[in-house]
């Protein structure tokens, strides 16, 4: 019995020590391709965007054109839709895979604190009940942003059009 236990025992630092036995696997290279920085950094501004225009955003400067299917040699620009639910952004690439210029559309979003300041500080009993954000991104020019919102106190209503900074336009 004692034998038994004896083996048991062994046995049962043997089997573990015999399972983690380690196997060393080359990895085929990966190569990272930055070639939508440019467009990341441009839109980005310092306050933080809302999360699904963030997430949409990086899916776009992801987005390889070279992979889809619809890549062809012969076109000198490829125009691109990605949806989500809060909005939309079109986007027009190289064929090199670089983003020429989106536009992008988004409803109902998180509002960065500069544009609700302004729009409390001006409009002080009026409440913000549906608001659009705007974006253009060309490579050459640059951004402009805007947001268009809908304000309501009581039966009044109210559209107002304000730039990224709070300014009203």
């Amino acid at each position: 019995m004692k034998k038994l236990l004896l083996v048991l025992f062994v046995m049962g630092f043997v089997v573990p020590m015999q399972s983690q036995v380690i196997k060393t696997e080359e990895l085929s290279e990966v190569i990272v391709y930055a070639t939508n920085y440019k467009y990341l950094n441009s839109i980005d501004t310092q306050e933080e965007a809302s999360i699904p225009v963030e997430m949409l955003r990086r899916k776009v400067a992801a987005f390889n054109v070279k992979d889809s299917e619809y890549y062809q040699d012969d076109y000198d620009v490829y125009n691109i839709n990605f949806y989500i639910p809060e909005g939309k952004i079109l986007a027009a690439y190289d064929k090199e895979g670089k983003i020429i210029r989106t536009a992008e559309r988004f409803k109902n979003i998180n509002l960065p604190n500069t544009v609700k300041t302004a729009v409390l500080d001006r409009f002080p009993e009026w409440t913000i009940t549906k608001d659009t954000y705007i974006t253009y991104y060309y490579d050459k020019k640059g951004v402009t942003k805007k947001y268009k919102l809908k304000l309501e106190n009581g039966d009044k209503v109210l559209r107002v059009k304000v730039d990224e900074n709070g300014k009203f336009l």
